[in-house]
């Protein structure tokens, strides 16, 4: 075995990358204070052509140079906007048609390997803050929530973790569809 070279890799430009049909997901931060975890959404939304990112609160906003570190360049291929309010960015989702969901541990929630998107449906997945979570005003406003099973003594994943593990997740359903 031998390691390839990111030349062999294959991969867009990031002119080719705007061109790319993208998954109907868009990723509402709400609360980040970590600019890393920022960053590593920003590369992983790149990575799982996710839409957009929705930068909430006390998000912090590209050029950062501690969201540039963990991007390496993916914000300024996923396109981003800035709202103060979490509330505002997912009132707006909802009108614009985006099933909103936190990805929460709440009553009701569905377990991630239980949900399955509906075909040709536009999603705004809600991450939140590193130590509350995603905030219950918000958490009210959403359609549903998906909870991640989890098996240890901790009772959450990072931020940047989640999003993995729910974009990675969703992005493959979606491609089945």
């Amino acid at each position: 075995m031998r390691k390839l070279e990111n030349s062999e890799l294959s991969r867009p430009s990031a002119e080719e990358f705007q061109k790319i049909a993208k998954l109907p997901i868009t990723v509402v931060l709400d609360n980040i204070r970590s600019s890393h975890n920022i960053g590593s959404v920003f590369r992983t939304s790149d990575a799982l052509l996710t839409e957009k990112i929705y930068l909430c609160g006390i998000s912090a906003t590209p050029p950062d140079k501690e969201i540039r570190k963990t991007a390496l360049g993916a914000e300024n291929t996923v396109p981003w906007e800035y709202h103060a309010s979490t509330l505002e960015a997912v009132a707006g989702l909802k009108e614009k048609g985006y099933t909103v969901i936190a990805i929460e541990q709440v009553e009701k929630s569905i377990s991630l390997p239980d949900y399955l998107p509906v075909v040709n449906s536009k999603l705004a997945l809600v991450f939140g803050n590193e130590v509350k979570g995603v905030q219950q005003e918000v958490v009210d406003q959403c359609d549903l929530a998906i909870e991640i099973p989890q098996y240890g003594t901790k009772h959450s994943f990072n931020i940047s973790v989640s999003a993995g593990i729910v974009l990675w997740d969703l992005f493959n359903k979606i491609k089945s569809l």
